[in-house]
């Protein structure tokens, strides 16, 4: 069951990986270094941008520019290479303000057309050279269930209500740590709470997971992305309160990201869980897949992006049947920098519906690399 469904996965990522060939060269701004491109971007740099970020691209002392406000290190590849384009065109085009950063950070867009804006974009690009380093366009938005593929430092709550009887609400906060270029180490807590037939409510602290995740391939021309992970999910839930499995589950998978064309994306994961102590959980396959594009408001905007998830799974015990869910949702971003995130969908189940509940669920994600919460609204 393991091998097949991976086997699966290994066939979508080449077809997806083909199509990508096909219709993503023009998704990415990537130019190589030394291309005529990046000729003209080095130009356009030293007429408009040298002053304030120095012509080695670690920005100017205090005393030249005149403002104590720390200017960015574009040789510094955990920064330069985390954002999407579209946001570094975004500051340079309509200014700092753009995404909530200091009005000392001019518009170009009238000094400079959008081709000499990716050409010196593609420029400083070149300021970090490791390739080790997946580009931001590559972190697509996080669907409700599907394991992303970019490392990435965030903090997200998620919160799932039953939408029929018994009620039941449940927490999951999530805390995600990127360390080095490809590595991601994460922390789940899950909280959750039941409505007991004889009117009361119970619950507590569910099973805490910790993960680490590898980006094992990405081609920033591609917009490929392919990484593996692996969770411990730890017995720290009561069993008694029906919300812990009561034994360690071992729990690897894969996710794999394409960018499509016209700010599209295709995201999958597939993985299996395996507990020490059969008899308190089952051995469990699952596979989960997510569509969805991404629209900006007025170009420089808000973004929203609609997305549809199917998520299935099946024990691997025999005549176990496969359980289906569909999870259409909407991502939304909240502040002007873009780093604070929220979503809202319904899982639903698409068989076996008689056992199993409709579920109204939402994140607030935080993208905390990028400054405070509260910052950049």
């Amino acid at each position: 069951m393991v091998a097949a469904t991976i086997c699966r996965t290994a066939i979508a990522v080449l077809l997806f990986t083909g199509i990508a060939d096909a219709a993503n060269a023009q998704s990415l701004q990537h130019y190589s270094e030394g291309s005529e491109a990046v000729r003209r971007g080095e130009r356009v740099f030293r007429e408009a941008c040298r002053t304030c970020h120095s012509a080695t691209g670690t920005g100017s002392p205090q005393a030249l520019v005149g403002f104590d406000i720390p200017l960015p290190d574009f040789t510094d590849c955990n920064f330069a290479t985390r954002e999407a384009h579209g946001d570094w065109v975004a500051v340079v085009h309509q200014g700092g303000p753009a995404r909530g950063f200091s009005r000392l950070m001019p518009a170009f867009g009238v000094a400079l057309t959008d081709e000499e804006i990716d050409q010196v974009l593609a420029y400083i690009r070149t300021f970090c050279p490791d390739p080790n380093w997946p580009r931001g366009e590559l972190n697509l938005p996080r669907a409700l269930f599907t394991e992303k593929a970019y490392p990435e430092d965030e903090l997200v709550a998620t919160t799932g209500f039953s939408l029929e009887r018994p009620a039941a609400v449940a927490l999951e906060i999530v805390y995600e740590r990127r360390f080095g270029a490809r590595n991601q180490f994460e922390l789940s807590v899950p909280l959750e709470a039941r409505h007991r037939q004889d009117d009361r409510w119970t619950g507590g602290f569910g099973d805490i997971a910790l993960g680490l995740k590898r980006d094992l391939y990405h081609s920033n021309t591609k917009g490929t992305i392919f990484s593996g992970a692996v969770e411990l999910i730890l017995p720290t839930g009561d069993e008694d309160d029906a919300v812990g499995s009561g034994t360690t589950i071992f729990e690897p998978f894969v996710s794999f990201g394409q960018i499509l064309p016209a700010d599209g994306f295709v995201q999958l994961q597939a993985g299996a869980g395996f507990p020490l102590n059969t008899d308190r959980a089952n051995e469990e396959g699952f596979w989960r897949g997510v569509l969805g594009k991404t629209f900006s408001q007025h170009r420089f905007g808000r973004s929203w992006t609609p997305m549809v998830e199917v998520l299935g799974s099946r024990e691997f015990a025999s005549g176990q049947k496969t359980l289906w869910d569909v999870v259409p949702q909407m991502q939304v971003s909240l502040s002007t920098r873009q780093h604070v995130l929220g979503n809202v969908g319904f899982r639903i189940p698409i068989n076996e519906t008689g056992a199993r509940q409709t579920q109204l669920l939402f994140y607030i994600l935080w993208d905390y690399f990028d400054g405070p919460f509260l910052a950049g609204w």
